[in-house]
């Protein structure tokens, strides 16, 4: 299936007259969930029936789970992520002074590991992990995105802009080319989406699980035929920064539900 959406992605490109529309205004910025269908919509719509909460669920217990041989949770350092979490996932990508580079809302998680519990880092798309980012971006659920903010990761920002309209692989496609210039069209009956990064870590349908946003941009690059880049890769995150700062305003939805 993912061959052949490739394939129809490449005649699209080739076949239809679409113009070189170039970046979405803010005012016709929109989330992924206006293109979904109602019963995808329903399923996230309610927290009984959306299988990301179970992730939000288990990420509520490890917060508050001792860890590493310092023998801290989050919880001993953060308090209740209800309230000191809210609005926190919305300015992700964030810069770090230590490492004087953008990290993510997962490899901060980490990074407060191996700081502050003297614990092994999760890996990346593993189950705790995931848990842990969906349970502090549920807190902020409904908040304006509100990423790059901070002069400093300007050039991220930019180097994020850059890569998003790279064409490149076999199938020399940019992101742009399907999220800036045909979004509202379809590719293999899945509509095609402004790619806004608004409810992540979210569950996919076809994934069966729940997954983060580099999952998500390693699996287009693959599809366009081109190698994807390593997780927590700086392209990754340069990528991701600039997804969000294109969101901002637009509010979280973690965790969203997508086809």
């Amino acid at each position: 299936m993912s061959f052949a959406r490739t394939i129809i992605a490449a005649m699209l490109l080739v076949a239809a007259p679409a113009l070189l529309a170039g970046e979405i205004p803010l005012g016709e910025r929109r989330s992924g969930y206006s293109f979904m269908g109602p019963d995808t919509r329903a399923m996230q719509d309610d927290d009984t029936s959306n299988p990301g909460m179970l992730f939000v669920l288990d990420g509520e217990t490890l917060w508050t789970a001792k860890s590493g041989s310092a023998g801290k949770a989050c919880a001993d350092c953060h308090g209740d992520a209800r309230e000191t979490m809210k609005g926190v996932a919305a300015r992700y990508p964030a810069f770090d002074k230590a490492l004087d580079r953008p990290v993510t809302l997962d490899q901060r998680i980490n990074l407060c590991r191996a700081n502050h519990q003297q614990a092994t880092p999760l890996p990346y798309e593993s189950r705790d992990l995931l848990a842990l980012e969906a349970f502090v971006a549920h807190q902020s659920r409904g908040r304006a995105i509100t990423a790059a903010d901070d002069p400093q990761l300007k050039p991220f920002v930019e180097q994020g802009r850059a890569l998003f309209m790279q064409r490149q692989g076999q199938l020399n496609l940019a992101c742009a080319n399907c999220h800036d210039d045909n979004y509202d069209k379809h590719l293999a009956g899945a509509p095609v989406t402004q790619g806004q990064p608004t409810g992540y870590p979210l569950y996919r349908l076809e994934w069966q699980t729940l997954g983060s946003l580099e999952r998500r941009l390693r699996s287009c690059m693959t599809g366009a035929r081109t190698q994807a880049y390593d997780y927590g890769a700086p392209e990754l995150v340069a990528l991701e920064l600039y997804l969000m700062a294109r969101a901002r305003g637009m509010p979280m939805e973690s965790p969203a539900v997508r086809p």
